[in-house]
């Protein structure tokens, strides 16, 4: 058993050159290197009821989570998840959800092809969670808390609409949030992530999550980072330069 679990942030799987893309080819030989090394998924939700009991973490266990709700993760990331037998988080920007029949996708985002209704039925039938990531995608912190509020608790009424079951965790868009969308996303959830680089302790915020974002893993000897004892210390050298410039970017 550990104290420590790595909550890994995916976007979209494909082969671009954005910070959020990551390629498909390294996404199935990490995994498969992973499942090899007798690694194993938990859900976000499981480690966060593990984390307030303050109860140590399955050893060689790892988080899974996607933002925004991209098709390639149907596409590309499913099937390698349903093949190790991994699950995973993914956190949907909704839209208004005024149509969640099958054929009905998710709002375009950032010009990206997203998940149809009928996709994320499936995935969720075959043990993918679901959690919210508003409706619109905004910047929390540049809204009213009226907007806020509505911005996160509709997003969860959507995907419980649509998919007939609760919905306990959120990511904040950017990662970006303040004190008002702190508060909105620990009274409608049980758990919220970040964009904070570390590593999920007993002690870390639930509602302020840190995670590991694949962009700092875009490379074979980089990703087999997740499986090894040097990952602390290597968040913890990306971390400084990221701290730093977002300090002085008034972030």
């Amino acid at each position: 058993m550990t104290g420590f679990i790595p909550v890994l942030t995916f976007h979209s799987i494909d082969d671009g050159r954005a910070p959020t893309s990551f390629g498909p080819a390294l996404f199935a030989r990490g995994m498969e290197t992973l499942a090899l090394g007798g690694y194993r998924t938990i859900s976000l939700s499981e480690a966060a009821s593990l984390a307030a009991a303050k109860r140590p973490f399955p050893e060689k266990s790892f988080v899974i989570t996607f933002d925004d709700g991209y098709k390639n993760v149907y596409e590309k990331a499913f099937p390698v998840l349903a093949h190790h037998s991994f699950t995973a988080t993914v956190f949907l920007t909704t839209g208004g959800g005024e149509r969640t029949d099958d054929s009905c996708r998710l709002p375009a985002l950032f010009g990206g092809e997203m998940l149809s209704w009928g996709e994320i039925r499936i995935m969720n039938d075959a043990g993918i969670d679901f959690g919210a990531h508003t409706l619109t995608h905004p910047d929390l912190t540049r809204l009213s808390h009226e907007d806020a509020e509505r911005e996160i608790a509709s997003s969860r009424e959507v995907i419980e609409r649509a998919l007939g079951g609760p919905v306990t965790t959120f990511a904040y868009p950017y990662g970006k949030f303040d004190s008002g969308s702190l508060e909105i996303a620990a009274r409608e959830f049980v758990c919220a992530c970040s964009d904070e680089l570390g590593l999920f302790t007993a002690s870390s915020d639930l509602h302020v999550i840190p995670r590991v974002d694949a962009f700092y893993l875009r490379g074979e000897r980089l990703f087999g980072l997740v499986g090894s004892p040097k990952l602390p210390l290597y968040l913890l050298l990306r971390g400084i330069p990221r701290t730093l410039r977002r300090r002085l970017a008034g972030v």
